[in-house]
């Protein structure tokens, strides 16, 4: 059995067109088979830490300027993105985007890219086994569904490339809550199912702690707090200012003060 991490970050920054930097000193872990949950407000660079993993940073003009990320043992900071795929890194963008002028199937179809010509019908049989809303909109044009729907759809299409790991970034944003429910429950049946290892940036910090393993939590570019998902879920700092609930364990209103002005402890 291998013991090794599937992913190390050790103590990466990350600069924007030489100027603007956004992650400071960042360095986390992921052992293989587990969800790992991303926390933090707008604007802590948690999608920045996926595009650093999975390459995506290029494109923007930013790159990792100190520090490592190695992947199943590679060093792949700063490597070109279709590299990075191709050792098995699937992220799924925040926004759900799709192929709007193709059809459900044909948007599916794009994931098996990676694979060379291997038969995937199985593995359709299968995204359609954990995702049924799909089965009847296959034929239909992705522009034409609806949020949830495309959600699944992007899920689905990152699966049929055979991840490795998994970078789901926001895959809430946007949705019902009865639709969101679902959709976290289908991300935990598919990593206990198939083994995939999934790192999960959400500001739904309820949910996401409810699904993963370990947690960490990011501010102003940094890690701040990491532990166990059941330590995080109990943590009076978490709790206050991601699960919105008081010491006592009842939710936290705002309604009778006129400033919030307890500081953050870590910060």
């Amino acid at each position: 059995m291998n013991t090794i991490p599937l992913l190390q970050i050790n103590n990466i920054s990350v600069v924007y067109s030489d100027v603007i930097q956004v992650l400071k000193g960042v360095s986390l872990t992921v052992e293989r088979g587990t969800i790992v949950s991303l926390l933090g407000s707008n604007g802590a660079g948690k999608t920045t830490t996926l595009k650093a993993i999975s390459g995506l940073l290029k494109p923007e003009n930013g790159r990792v300027t100190d520090g490592t990320i190695m992947f199943d043992s590679k060093t792949v900071q700063n490597s070109a993105p279709e590299d990075i795929t191709r050792m098995g890194i699937i992220q799924v963008l925040e926004g759900r985007q799709p192929f709007k002028y193709l059809t459900i199937e044909e948007n599916l179809r794009v994931g098996t890219a990676t694979r060379w010509g291997k038969p995937y019908k199985r593995d359709m049989d299968m995204i359609y086994e954990y995702f049924p809303p799909l089965i009847k909109r296959r034929k239909s044009l992705a522009g034409y569904c609806s949020g949830g729907e495309l959600q699944m759809l992007v899920i689905g299409r990152a699966l049929l490339a055979h991840p490795k790991l998994l970078l789901l970034d926001e895959p809430s944003l946007g949705l019902a809550p009865l639709v969101v429910k679902e959709i976290f429950r289908i991300i935990r049946r598919i990593n206990e199912e198939q083994g995939t290892t999934i790192i999960l940036v959400e500001q739904n910090a309820a949910m996401a702690l409810q699904i993963a393993h370990y947690g960490y939590v990011m501010e102003n570019g940094k890690i701040v707090m990491e532990g166990k998902a059941e330590e995080l879920r109990e943590n009076p700092d978490v709790r206050e200012f991601y699960l919105g609930m008081a010491a006592s364990g009842t939710t936290k209103s705002y309604r009778n003060v006129k400033s919030y002005k307890r500081r953050k402890r870590w910060l």
